[in-house]
């Protein structure tokens, strides 16, 4: 394994130990860094190393879009489908505030019909949506949810964190279509988290998951380019 992604699932592990022995201080803290790292340098301003540039450096729009052969998904989507699990968990789900894609416009800017967090998208609405969407935007969204998670995990205050997640909050998600009717066993999953729950998934390891799925479509179209 590259030393940095080892380096950040054992910090991933201090942070779930802080989060049990409630050190709010620690967690924070040790958030902080482990949500930098799944996102861009440009996103937390940090000298941190940042997953989602190793990945992103170098390669052309053109590439951002391509679903390889026999793949499921580019690099757009993904960056798409995690923004839009970011902002809907964080935003609605934490903070009981307007998701950022509505309040801000963000599906104009875009380019995009897509208001979901495109979880049971079929081939066919993936294709559509990689091929359409902004990828300057893109980025731009990402970082806007990104900076935007931080300044709602650093008002949490400790005994938040032990809160299960609102009912009233998850209903919201599913009213305001943040989630396709198929995908509605998120939304039962979220319903058993606590606020630290979210913390963890998605806020940190679901970005990491991810990543590591955009780096494996990364070295397929960088093989098919030196053939």
């Amino acid at each position: 394994m590259d030393p940095q992604h080892k380096l950040w699932n054992e910090r991933l592990q201090k942070l779930h130990r802080a989060l049990s022995a409630g050190d709010h201080k620690k967690v924070i803290d040790l958030f902080m860094v482990q949500h930098a790292m799944v996102h861009s340098a440009g996103m937390s301003k940090s000298k941190l190393w940042s997953f989602e540039d190793e990945i992103l450096n170098d390669l052309t729009a053109e590439q951002v879009r391509c679903i390889p052969p026999n793949g499921e998904h580019s690099i757009a989507w993904i960056l798409f489908h995690v923004a839009r699990i970011e902002d809907i968990a964080m935003n609605t789900l934490v903070a009981g505030t307007p998701q950022l894609f509505v309040r801000e416009g963000w599906a104009n800017k875009l380019k995009v019909a897509v208001r979901h967090s495109a979880n049971k998208m079929d081939g066919r609405s993936v294709a559509a949506l990689s091929a359409q969407i902004d990828i300057v935007a893109l980025r731009s969204y990402r970082q806007s949810v990104g900076r935007r998670t931080r300044e709602i995990v650093r008002k949490l205050k400790p005994e938040e964190l032990r809160q299960k997640v609102d009912t009233a909050r998850l209903q919201r998600v599913m009213d305001e279509g943040a989630l396709l009717p198929e995908a509605v066993e998120i939304a039962s999953y979220w319903g058993k988290r606590t606020i630290a729950g979210l913390l963890l998934m998605p806020a940190t390891r679901h970005n990491f998951l991810h990543l590591n799925e955009a780096l494996r479509i990364r070295q397929k179209i960088q093989r098919q380019a030196d053939r």
